[in-house]
């Protein structure tokens, strides 16, 4: 392994736990500003002191504004590294980090406070070689738990030689250090449906069930399921609201449904395949969440290999279903590489962790990947 990646994997790994606690500390849930402002001031105050801190409008309204931390070098190469601080779990059942011997449990931890710590160690360590950019610069944003509108940042770091995403790392089967180089595009599908109500025991014909009918768009939805597909679609209802009493008639009702395919054309054809009406009751499709595929394998293979040879082992191109912000950023910056975080689980649920003694070996992993990103 490079000497310059064993010594800052080594220092980032000594302090990981501590900036990690009091990162995870803060409850940061989406939309809350108090709790966002909260990170902010953590995450600023660990990075390089040399770091020039400005703020950034949020993609999402009444979102505390994002956080841009960007180092300025001698050389020519510009890299992003790239995370966010809002968490799904709200106030009431956050949980502050505590240490179960590898286990580093904590609301965030995974999902990606930890990918936080670890992006603030790399560029701490890039401190020592100005000469090899012109900016390291590290955006933390606040809503990508539930962003529902367009990406704002796009433009602005479009041309930028490298974007490093520090959601969650994981090993493939053989046990080998994996990145993220595709994701699938993904959607969330609203459907409304306005019926009319009625006595479900006199009078139930004079109703317009919508219940019934947001039934029929979820077996709409769930037959273009087909993950084997050319597209790799996954069609999910997942959440259905309809109803007040036991003995009335539906008026209205909503579905949500998670939509996720290798391409936005693939999520669209699902949505036109919602009915315009079942039994008399109207359905009202909309897509709340739009987000962006991501494949950056072929143009992230070369920088893969540079890295694996400075690593002395090999770090192996992998995808995932979930979205990130890294999807964004691929269209425009092509050497996107995402998943250099530390490995965990539980993103979201109560049993959130970090692996402790993945912290060195995925610091190790994300130094070798920018360092071969600003260097040919």
């Amino acid at each position: 392994m490079d000497d310059w990646i064993t010594q800052h994997a080594d220092v980032i790994a000594r302090r990981a736990v501590r900036d990690l606690e009091a990162l995870v500390g803060v409850s940061s849930p989406s939309g809350d500003v108090p709790g966002a402002e909260e990170a902010i001031a953590i995450a600023a105050a660990l990075a390089p002191t040399e770091a020039e801190v400005a703020r950034l409008p949020c993609s999402t309204p009444r979102h505390a504004p994002d956080l841009l931390l960007r180092l300025p070098g001698t050389g020519t190469r510009r890299i992003l590294l790239l995370g966010h601080l809002d968490t799904v779990i709200g106030h009431v059942h956050h949980r502050p980090l505590e240490v179960a011997g590898d286990r580093l449990n904590g609301s965030g931890t995974v999902d990606m406070k930890g990918g936080v710590v670890l992006a603030l160690g790399v560029q701490r360590a890039l401190l020592d070689r100005p000469a090899d950019y012109a900016s390291a610069d590290l955006l933390l944003v606040c809503d990508e738990e539930w962003r529902t509108g367009d990406f704002g940042h796009t433009g602005r770091f479009a041309g930028y030689d490298a974007c490093l995403c520090f959601e969650a790392g994981e090993h493939d089967a053989e046990g080998h250090d994996a990145v993220i180089v595709r994701r699938k595009a993904a959607g969330t599908l609203r459907v409304r449906a306005h019926g009319r109500s009625a006595h479900s025991g006199a009078s139930p014909d004079d109703g317009r069930n919508a219940l019934l009918a947001l039934a029929a768009a979820a077996q709409a939805v769930a037959a273009h399921h087909a993950p084997a597909g050319p597209e790799r679609l996954t069609a999910v209802p997942t959440v259905l609201h309809s109803g007040d009493a036991f003995n009335v008639v539906p008026a209205a009702g909503e579905l949500t449904c998670d939509l996720r395919a290798d391409s936005l054309e693939a999520i669209d054809a699902v949505v036109g395949a919602i009915p315009d009406e079942v039994g008399g009751a109207t359905l009202e499709p909309a897509i709340l969440r739009r987000w962006p595929g991501m494949d950056a394998r072929e143009s992230t293979a070369p920088l893969l290999a540079r890295a694996s040879a400075r690593l002395g082992r090999p770090i192996i191109a992998a995808e995932r279903g979930g979205a990130s912000d890294a999807s964004h950023f691929a269209a425009t910056i092509p050497q996107t590489v995402d998943g250099l975080g530390p490995r965990g689980g539980g993103a979201h649920a109560p049993h959130e962790h970090v692996l402790a003694s993945s912290l060195p070996e995925r610091a190790a992993v994300a130094l070798a990947v920018a360092d071969a990103a600003l260097t040919d």
